[in-house]
């Protein structure tokens, strides 16, 4: 007979199964978004709402809080269409804004964090949930993280930590690319390094394993930002959203953002033929020619290469993604620019070496170097990093 799996149940499951007890009578913040749903598609505000629980104030992380924004464009402070509480944004035009304002929290008792993460390092929603816990406990308020499964699993890391120079909001703490850690993880690691952590609470998940990818958890794909529709998309953007960092578009503005990469200088061909050659398993190149409708490029046929994951076990997305760089090099040359502008509020250092940690890959494709080498050392230091102190086997 074949062994009855647990179901998957999130934090926030929990929490709506015990009516929300543990928050009655307690001033709350709630910091949420789209994709904050329980396993049957329930918003986290209609929990709430259904428990009798009434935020004091929302708070809204990068793509806002029902994710209706594109990339790096502030959100505005609203209000909440559900409980009616007003919505401070935690993504504003400021840097400042990343973090919420002693006023906006003196107020709390408990500060309830409900993300869903992809376990990328650039994904900014691990390090919105950080801050706001670690700007909570500085004024004397405890957080519950509600915690929700990597997509990617908890068993692989990919990737070096960020060098102190380059510390960023697409690198807030130094942990590996592809981390292996949950929200709750993550959040409860930076108490940790900060020494935060007797203000921080996690309400784990029953039935989630280390080993699962999120099509393995039977609960539904909410795509918690505009260009994040699919776990594909989630599978490869490890490597992919380093594209962010360059003139080559991502695909952003096609139906299959991190899926597409490519340029009006690309010989699609030419470099699907490259790529093969390269020791990369478990992923296709497939020559393309696409037309995102906005964003880079917007309107206009380009080409480039499609990326089909053939085997997840094998697929290494960062070692990837520095693969795609280098060939696009040494085939187009100076055809391939490193992006100048203003990247997450950072102006004064490359988007590409903010996304990589360190300018040291950067130099190495520049320079024709041995990308593999530094990628063995990167795992090296993924390997340093460690497996979380967890109950999740």
């Amino acid at each position: 007979m074949t062994a009855q799996v647990e179901p998957v149940r999130l934090g926030l499951d929990r929490l709506a199964a015990e009516d929300c007890a543990r928050l009655r009578g307690l001033r709350v913040g709630l910091l949420c978004h789209a994709a904050s749903v329980s396993s049957d598609l329930r918003h986290i505000t209609h929990v709430f709402r259904d428990c009798g629980i009434q935020p004091v104030r929302c708070f809204g992380p990068e793509h806002g809080i029902w994710a209706d924004v594109q990339d790096m464009i502030p959100s505005a402070d609203t209000r909440e269409p559900v409980t009616g509480a007003p919505v401070v944004s935690l993504y504003g035009a400021e840097e400042a804004s990343l973090s919420p304002q002693a006023a906006d929290l003196a107020d709390l008792d408990v500060l309830v964090i409900d993300l869903q993460d992809v376990g990328s390092r650039y994904y900014t929603y691990c390090w919105t949930a950080a801050l706001a816990a670690w700007a909570a406990a500085r004024v004397g308020v405890r957080s519950l993280v509600l915690d929700r499964p990597n997509p990617l699993g908890g068993l692989r890391r990919e990737g070096g930590g960020v060098d102190p120079r380059y510390i960023s909001f697409v690198g807030r703490w130094s942990v590996p690319t592809r981390h292996g850690r949950t929200i709750g993880e993550l959040v409860q690691h930076v108490a940790a390094v900060e020494g935060f952590t007797e203000a921080v609470q996690v309400l784990p998940m029953t039935g989630w394993r280390r080993a699962m990818y999120h099509d393995a958890t039977g609960l539904p794909w909410v795509q918690p930002s505009p260009n994040m529709p699919t776990l594909d998309t989630a599978l490869v953007y490890p490597g992919l959203c380093l594209i962010e960092g360059t003139n080559l578009s991502e695909g952003r503005g096609t139906t299959r953002p991190f899926e597409l990469v490519g340029a009006d200088f690309i010989d699609p061909f030419r470099w699907a033929e490259a790529l093969a050659a390269t020791p990369l398993e478990g992923i296709h190149f497939r020559p393309v020619f696409f037309r995102p409708m906005f964003h880079k490029f917007g309107g206009q046929t380009i080409g480039g290469v499609a990326l089909h994951v053939t085997d997840r076990d094998r697929f290494e997305p960062l070692r990837t993604g520095l693969h795609l760089l280098a060939t696009c090099r040494r085939l187009f040359g100076a055809g391939l620019q490193w992006r100048a502008e203003v990247y997450e509020f950072v102006g004064d250092r490359l988007a590409i070496d903010l996304l990589f940690g360190g300018p040291e890959a950067r130099e190495r494709i520049d320079g024709a170097g041995d990308v593999d080498a530094l990628w063995r050392q990167w795992q090296a230091e993924a390997v340093q990093f460690g497996m979380p102190q967890s109950e999740y086997p």
